[in-house]
């Protein structure tokens, strides 16, 4: 691993899954054998503000917050989120990113602006490697659109730079959900990481 350790960020809009995100990959880390701490920071409103949440992987004498330029990879649950979170992504970085567009009230009402291919390229500019991944469709395909979390750790395991394997991740999103959303689970998963690997062939 880099540095003294692994470090992910997740960003999202409130009610997208992002916090039980982020605490699923630190039970995986640490069902792994490693050392895993979280923090969050979340907007004026639970629902629909902002939400970022820092995992750090064997770090133990680091500070809960991932730092600027710090992050080895970002789960990002929205696009505008994405490009907000940048500046903490490392130059080496790696950004797992949902297409879902979520305007703040400010873009819908014509007071800002928010331009897709504009936030698409800077991304694409500020990141060593980037992987667009529909979750939502990919979610609703399984069988319920909550389950965009679960396909954009599916994405993010492909990967394959965290520190765990993709049984270890699986296993945990399964032990963590109540046992009738198992095969949903499962099936979100599963449709996100093979979703990633067409990606990465096509890199």
């Amino acid at each position: 691993m880099s540095k003294q350790g692994f470090d992910i960020l997740i960003s999202g809009v409130g009610g997208q899954g992002t916090v039980l995100a982020s605490r699923l990959i630190a039970a995986a880390a640490i069902n792994q054998g490693c050392f895993a701490r979280t923090a969050e920071t979340i907007g004026m409103s639970q629902r629909g503000g902002c939400v970022v949440s820092h995992v750090r992987i064997d770090s133990e004498k680091s500070g809960s917050i991932i730092p600027l330029g710090g992050a080895d990879m970002i789960i990002a649950f929205e696009l505008a989120e994405a490009a907000r979170s940048i500046p903490r992504l490392s130059r080496k970085g790696c950004c797992i990113v949902n297409t879902q567009v979520i305007k703040p009230v400010s873009a819908s009402l014509g007071s800002t602006n928010y331009d897709i291919d504009e936030i698409n390229q800077y991304i694409k500019d500020n990141s060593a490697e980037v992987y667009f991944v529909d979750g939502y469709s990919l979610a609703e395909k399984a069988g319920n659109v909550k389950a965009v979390n679960v396909v954009l750790l599916g994405a993010a395991t492909a990967v394959s730079k965290m520190p765990f394997t993709k049984e270890i991740m699986l296993n945990t999103i399964i032990e963590n959900v109540p046992q009738k959303f198992r095969e949903l689970n499962q099936k979100a998963f599963e449709m996100g990481y093979e979703a990633a690997k067409q990606l990465i062939k096509k890199v």
